[in-house]
């Protein structure tokens, strides 16, 4: 698997992610719909411009999902049992139709399972960013990261 185990992290290893994603129309109206989020400020372009924002924001569930799934690649895929939770989550500036996000992952703290040998949990920082350089989100994730095989 691509994905890093447990004991190929350390605390402060930072991750720049390649990949980028600009988001559109549907994306924001696609998720909203699916998660059943009818707030007019995401789905409403005549509401959306009479807001101190002139147009549709993006749901900010879909914008963490984004930038948690663009660090997957890198990080965790293939090699994660589960997110054991989610805190501090902040979105500093707004997501708009249009614009392409990127986005950093830092180790943050680590420790042993108490309960499961072959599992770790690894406090995981995600940062998203626009294209103008903006932090559009920041959240802390706390994973339960497999440890390498034994043979």
């Amino acid at each position: 698997m691509a994905g890093l185990y447990y004991e190929e992290f350390f605390v402060g290893q930072e991750f720049e992610h390649p990949w980028t994603r600009t988001v559109t129309e549907m994306d924001n109206v696609l998720f909203s719909s699916l998660t059943m989020n009818v707030q007019p400020l995401h789905l409403d372009a005549n509401f959306a411009a009479g807001t101190e924002f002139g147009r549709p924001l993006v749901n900010s569930i879909f914008t963490l999902g984004l930038i948690i799934g663009i660090s997957v690649n890198d990080t965790t895929i293939g090699t994660t049992v589960g997110n054991l939770g989610f805190s501090e989550t902040k979105f500093p500036k707004p997501v708009f139709h249009g614009d392409t996000l990127r986005a950093r992952t830092k180790v943050l703290t680590m420790r042993e399972s108490r309960s499961r040998p072959e599992v770790g949990i690894v406090e995981f920082e995600h940062t998203g960013w626009n294209q103008r350089n903006e932090m559009v989100a920041l959240c802390r994730r706390q994973a339960m990261m497999r440890k390498r095989p034994t043979a």
